[in-house]
């Protein structure tokens, strides 16, 4: 698997353990973390932990997560990638979180387009998915920039801080 993918503005690099000061601010931003997950961290060994496990899965290539640079600054922003990779039914779904202060820039977009072409012309994968709960109307905005179809809602489909909450699932095939 590929370790790193450049936009204009951003370097996408495979996360490192070192990431893990930077992605600990990000993390435990309760506004972040609001839609993810997990609850936000209130321990930086937390963000360190998530790392490995990441870098667990990415080894068994079921998963792949890159930290996100903006090239200007050189400071980690957030994180995008592929949080399932199914070869076998040529598909995988996608997360991403960008630190607040960023917000509203065209960064997750960016960044998320890298991770598309890197899907569908080098993985040679057919669909792309994303589950978003309804309430996260930004990261909504982020699919239907990107041309995402909206597919349904999944009901109660996962449990989130003790209470089943619906899940919108969203695609994106080769051929759109």
């Amino acid at each position: 698997m590929i370790k790193e993918l450049n936009t204009q503005r951003l370097h996408l690099r495979r996360m490192e353990v070192s990431d893990s000061h930077s992605l600990f601010k990000i993390w435990s931003d309760p506004d972040v973390t609001k839609f993810m997950n997990i609850s936000s961290f209130t321990h930086e060994a937390q963000a360190k932990e998530m790392i490995e496990l990441l870098e667990d899965l990415a080894q068994a290539s079921e998963a792949i997560r890159f930290s996100m640079i903006e090239r200007k600054s050189n400071e980690i922003i957030g994180t995008c990638g592929f949080n399932s990779i199914d070869f076998e039914n040529a598909k995988a779904e996608i997360g991403y979180d960008i630190a607040k202060a960023y917000w509203g820039m065209g960064y997750a977009p960016e960044g998320i387009s890298a991770l598309l072409n890197y899907a569908f012309e080098t993985l040679k994968l057919n669909r792309i998915e994303a589950k978003v709960e309804p309430a996260n109307v930004n990261s909504i905005k982020v699919l239907q920039k990107l041309n995402f179809t909206f597919e349904g809602t999944l009901r109660q489909y996962e449990k989130s801080r003790g209470n089943f909450i619906d899940i919108n699932m969203y695609s994106l095939l080769k051929t759109d």
